[in-house]
């Protein structure tokens, strides 16, 4: 697939993704979204996306990394005081969850570590 045809695919998935939402949002509130609503939306969603993007990468290679980090989000986010909130609660909550996998691992190392010795 060259670089057109995913920028195309890509233009469309999040087409659709905003129609389904302006339909949701519609039903909710009893309301309808012309096409060229949906549209523009989309679009605008499609740019900031683009924006987002080329911001995280320029974070990432400033920090002279390959990769993309956490920080680099909430420094993208910043200007933003709900979707900052959000995401440093969720980052919280994935530091947290990472840290209990970690923990779990180590103490069923530790218990198969204690049965090893006792088999010696």
């Amino acid at each position: 697939m060259d670089e057109e045809e995913h920028l195309q695919r890509l233009k469309a998935a999040v087409h659709f993704t905003v129609g389904r939402l302006c339909d949701s949002l519609g039903e909710d509130h009893e309301k309808t979204f012309s096409r060229q609503v949906i549209a523009a939306l989309a679009e605008t969603t499609f740019r900031q996306c683009d924006i987002f993007a080329k911001d995280l990468e320029a974070f990432a290679r400033h920090a002279k990394r390959n990769t993309v980090s956490v920080e680099d989000v909430k420094l993208a986010a910043r200007r933003s005081t709900s979707l900052s909130n959000f995401i440093h609660r969720k980052s919280e909550e994935l530091a947290n969850s990472n840290q209990e996998q970690r923990d779990k691992r180590e103490a069923s190392r530790g218990k198969k570590d204690d049965g090893m010795e006792v088999q010696e």
